[in-house]
C-alpha cells in the first residue's frame, strides 16, 4: 500500500510536468502567433488595402493593451520626455514598421517575408554595438556575414545573382528599378525599423512603463495609417468577407495584442534571452502555415537563402552562449594538452633517471672488476 505521502509527491510531481510543459508552449506562443498572423494578413490583403489593414492590426490591438495594463495598474505616462519617446517609438516601430510590412506583403509571399522581418536580429546587433557598446564577438560578426548573404538570396532578383556568378560584380547586368519593386526589399526596411524600434525599448523603458509604450505606440502608429488609407486609397473594406473580418481579428487580437503582451510578460520576468534565441521560430511557422493554406512556392535559390538566414539568426542569438561554450572546450583541450607534456615530461624524466642509475651501476661494476683484477695481480 502506497503512503499518503508517497501520494501527494506523484501529484505534485504530474502538477509540476505540466507547468512546465505550458510554461514552455506558452513561452513559444508569440512568435506561433507572429508567424501565423503573418499568414492572415496575407490572404485577407487582396480584398482589402494595405496601409487600412495596418492600421486595423495596430489601433486596437493597442486598446486591448492598454486596457488590460490600466487594469493591472501600470503607471500612465506623466512626462513630456515619456510622450516624446512614446511617439518616436510609434512612428518608427509602428507606422514605419507595420506600413512597409503591410506594402512588401503585396508583392511576396507570408513565409519570405517573414524570414526578412525576422531578420532583425541582424541589425539589432549593429545598433547595440555602435549605440551601447555591446559585444558582437566572433560568433557574432560570422552570424552577420552569413546573414547578409542569406538575404541576398532571398531578396535580391535571382537574375542579379546569376548574372554576378557568370560575369562577375563589375561586368553584371543589374537593373535598380527591379530591385525596388521587389517586396522583399519592402520587407528588409520594415525589418530594419522594427531593430531601430527595438534598440529604442531601453531609451523608452526610462521613462515610462514598458508594456504601457506599446500600447500607446500601437495606437499612435495606426493613426497616421488611417488618413493615409483615408487620402490614398479607397473601397478599404467594401470587398472583405466573413473570413477576412476573422483573418484581421486573428491577426489584431492574437497576432499583435495577445503576442507582444506575451513577449513583455516573459521579458519582465527575466527570459529575453530564451525568447530572443526563439526568434527563428516565427518564419519557421510562417513557411509552414504559408505552404498549408495558401500553397506558397519558394525557389531553390530562395530556399537556400531560408536555411542560411535562419543560421545567421541562431548564431546572432545564440554567439554569447556559443562563446562560452567554445572558451570551455578551448580550456579543456589546454589542459588536456598541459596534462599529456606533464606527463610526457615525467616519463622523460623517469627514463632520463633510470638511464642515470644504469650508467652509474656499469660505472661500479667497471671499477669492481679493475679492483678485482689488481688484487690476483699483487698476489
Amino acid at each position: 500500500m502506497v503512503a499518503p505521502s508517497s501520494n501527494n509527491e506523484l501529484r505534485l510531481l504530474k502538477v509540476n510536468q505540466l507547468s512546465s510543459a505550458f510554461a514552455s508552449l506558452l513561452l513559444i506562443a508569440p512568435f506561433f502567433l507572429w508567424g501565423t498572423a503573418m499568414v492572415a494578413m496575407k490572404g485577407v490583403i487582396p480584398n482589402t488595402t494595405p496601409l487600412f489593414m495596418a492600421g486595423v492590426r495596430l489601433v486596437p490591438a493597442g486598446v486591448l493593451v492598454l486596457a488590460v495594463a490600466t487594469a493591472l495598474g501600470r503607471r500612465q505616462p506623466r512626462s513630456w520626455l515619456a510622450w516624446l519617446w512614446i511617439g518616436l517609438f510609434a512612428l518608427v516601430d509602428g507606422t514605419l514598421f507595420q506600413g512597409f510590412l503591410a506594402q512588401g506583403l503585396l508583392r511576396t509571399d507570408a513565409g519570405l517575408g517573414s524570414v526578412m522581418i525576422d531578420s532583425q536580429p541582424l541589425a539589432v546587433a549593429l545598433l547595440s554595438g555602435l549605440l551601447f557598446g555591446e559585444i558582437i564577438g566572433v560568433w557574432g560578426w560570422l552570424g552577420l556575414g552569413i546573414g547578409i548573404l542569406g538575404i541576398s538570396l532571398i531578396g535580391l532578383p535571382e537574375s542579379w545573382i546569376f548574372s554576378v556568378f557568370q560575369s562577375g560584380v563589375i561586368n553584371a547586368n543589374l537593373n535598380w528599378q527591379q530591385l525596388f519593386d521587389n517586396g522583399e526589399w519592402l520587407m528588409l526596411l520594415a525589418s530594419l525599423a522594427m531593430a531601430v524600434g527595438t534598440v529604442m525599448i531601453p531609451l523608452v523603458k526610462r521613462y515610462v512603463d514598458p508594456v504601457i509604450a506599446t500600447g500607446w505606440h500601437m495606437i499612435l502608429g495606426g493613426l497616421p495609417l488611417f488618413a493615409l488609407s483615408g487620402m490614398w486609397e479607397s473601397q478599404q473594406w467594401v470587398n472583405i468577407n466573413l473570413s477576412g473580418w476573422i483573418a484581421l481579428a486573428y491577426s489584431t487580437v492574437f497576432g499583435s495584442a495577445i503576442a507582444y503582451g506575451l513577449f513583455f510578460y516573459f521579458a519582465a520576468r527575466g527570459n529575453l534571452t530564451s525568447l530572443s534565441s526563439l526568434t527563428f521560430l516565427t518564419p519557421v511557422f510562417a513557411l509552414l502555415f504559408g505552404k498549408l493554406f495558401l500553397s506558397e512556392v519558394l525557389s531553390w535559390l530562395q530556399w537556400t537563402g531560408v536555411c542560411i538566414t535562419l543560421v545567421s539568426i541562431y548564431l546572432i542569438n545564440q554567439r554569447q552562449t556559443l562563446a562560452k561554450k567554445s572558451q570551455t572546450i578551448f580550456r579543456q583541450t589546454a589542459v588536456s594538452e598541459n596534462q599529456v607534456i606533464a606527463k610526457k615530461n615525467t616519463v622523460t624524466r623517469e627514463q632520463i633517471t633510470s638511464g642515470s642509475e644504469s650508467v652509474n651501476l656499469a660505472a661500479i661494476a667497471v671499477k669492481f672488476k679493475e679492483s678485482k683484477a689488481e688484487m690476483i695481480s699483487n698476489q
